[in-house]
């Protein structure tokens, strides 16, 4: 009973995050389509996509990504213990990210130059010199995202899952708004106005807001520089810190290495990248950042049985849902992009440009889910140091084979051995998982996926012709042939997909029948 009763708050966790996460990407979506609209695939796209690489290796450089995972179990290990010092400990490691991301983001401030020589090395002295102006409106995003986080981490540990749901919202609102609407107001020119509300928006949805909610749940924060569990914390984010994972740097490596392949490059891999990335995140982000909380508590109280168990259910229930779902998109990749891209300076050529380059990623979505779920079972036992180790070494390896194969191979080569490195990484951290703690986590899940597969690939047939002809055939204006291959394309896939996996692997629907038939209960 007591399973049920963390299972069903845990599916109440992902819903509120899944639902959020919709939202969230709908609203990036709209963004990415009015910048699409307005610039398409050329220099100021690709500058602007190119600006967010040294915040992001900043954000990484500090593990801000991952301060819940890190700072979560020896929270509510202190607050168990004495919730005093557990506020000091709290305020210790607040003070120090505020500090640290300050004085590296003023140290990312005064040598920009030389940091987008090396982040986009492609490009031109001109282009490099307007992405230099870039890189100082979004880089103090960071400071706000870094030190707000911890604040986030906070209401995790409370289960509050509203606000954290609720900022990227925020961050994705004050780009589109302050894009649209600042040109208007004041003399800037192409992207700038984006860029003034990633920073704007990262105060707002990744500090201002989570702050005001936790001081409203009695937030305590004191000026305290040390704390004997400083160095326990720093132990645990060090190797996060130091190990640079290929699932961390794969978007910087196509930003880098895309300015390298020719212009326009960089734009094309992050609009593909856009929607390869959608399952995951409405699917893997929600089961993983709902599941971590839960996990952490069921080892705290020795449970070490209803942990491995929640963790079984977590990968299987979103692999039978990931699978067919990246399956799906594939098939219907170019009117997906004719929807969501197309129209104004994103020509149907650049839409086109753009299919084979999310058909290749969406292969590797799967992998991207259950690397979420999996490294947060590693996290939550403590061990931070196998996925970094293990990510750093694939990192290494892939270096030279992006430079020497994927850049002359084009964005496709890139986007390939993007998808293949982070697949490798998956299969090892799944290989080591299983020799240190037993098959039970992941029994039968290799299977699954792969019936998965199997059930989905008649419908990627069916679905793909079907939306073939919709978009050549049809004679229909291009938004509303979209439409139309979409409404075909998907309505086949889900039709055939049920039908085989009911005949032939019942066990593929069996979790998602299960957690709908609790969510009506």
């Amino acid at each position: 009973m007591g399973l049920l009763s963390a299972r069903h708050r845990m599916g109440v966790a992902a819903l509120l995050l899944a639902a959020s996460s919709v939202l969230s990407r709908f609203m990036g979506l709209v963004r990415d389509k009015v910048i699409s609209w307005q610039f398409g695939v050329g220099a100021e796209a690709d500058m602007y996509f190119a600006a967010f690489v040294v915040p992001d290796c900043l954000n990484y450089l500090l593990a801000g990504g991952v301060m819940s995972i890190t700072i979560i179990p020896l929270l509510a290990q202190r607050f168990q213990e004495d919730e005093a010092d557990a506020w000091r400990f709290f305020s210790c490691v607040f003070l120090w990210m505020l500090t640290s991301a300050s004085l590296l983001a003023l140290f990312g401030v005064f040598f920009v130059e030389p940091l987008a020589h090396l982040t986009a090395p492609g490009f031109t002295p001109d282009r490099r010199e307007r992405l230099t102006f870039f890189i100082r409106l979004v880089l103090p995003a960071q400071v706000f995202f870094l030190s707000g986080s911890c604040f986030t981490a906070l209401l995790y540990l409370r289960h509050q899952f509203s606000v954290p749901a609720l900022a990227p919202l925020v961050y994705n609102g004050c780009i589109i708004s302050a894009g649209l609407l600042l040109p208007l107001c004041a003399p800037v020119q192409g992207m700038t106005g984006y860029c003034v509300g990633v920073t704007v928006g990262a105060a707002l949805g990744g500090f201002l807001l989570p702050w005001r909610v936790a001081t409203q749940g009695g937030l305590h924060l004191q000026f305290v520089w040390r704390h004997k569990l400083m160095g326990r914390f720093l132990l645990t984010v060090l190797p996060l810190m130091l190990g640079q994972t290929v699932i961390m740097l794969d978007e910087q490596f196509m930003r880098v290495f895309g300015s390298l392949a020719g212009e326009g490059v960089v734009s094309l891999l992050n609009y593909a990248r856009r929607i390869a990335q959608a399952p995951v995140g409405l699917v893997g982000q929600a089961a993983a950042a709902a599941s971590y909380p839960f996990l952490v508590r069921l080892l705290a109280q020795g449970e070490e049985e209803r942990f491995s168990e929640t963790l079984r259910s977590a990968l299987r229930t979103g692999l039978c849902l990931i699978v067919p779902c990246a399956a799906c998109m594939a098939a219907c990749a170019w009117p997906i992009l004719g929807v969501i891209f197309q129209g104004g300076r994103f020509s149907a050529a650049e839409t086109l440009a753009a299919v084979p380059l999310t058909q290749i990623m969406l292969a590797a979505t799967p992998f991207w889910f259950v690397y979420m779920v999996l490294v947060r079972g590693y996290y939550a036992c403590g061990d931070t140091i196998t996925p970094a180790v293990t990510g750093t070494v694939i990192t290494l390896l892939c270096l030279p084979v992006y430079q020497f194969w994927a850049v002359p191979a084009g964005a496709a080569g890139i986007a390939a051995l993007s998808g293949a490195s982070v697949s490798l990484y998956v299969l090892w951290l799944a290989v080591l998982w299983q020799r240190r703690n037993g098959a039970g986590v992941l029994a039968g899940i290799y299977s699954l996926g792969l019936r998965g597969v199997a059930c989905s690939l008649p419908g990627v047939a069916l679905a793909y012709s079907a939306a073939e002809y919709c978009m050549t055939k049809s004679g229909l204006s291009p938004f509303a042939a979209a439409c139309a291959a979409l409404a075909a394309g998907g309505t086949a896939f889900l039709f055939v997909f049920a039908l085989l996996s009911r005949v032939f692997a019942p066990t593929i629907l069996a979790p998602i029948l299960r957690l709908l038939s609790s969510r009506q209960k």
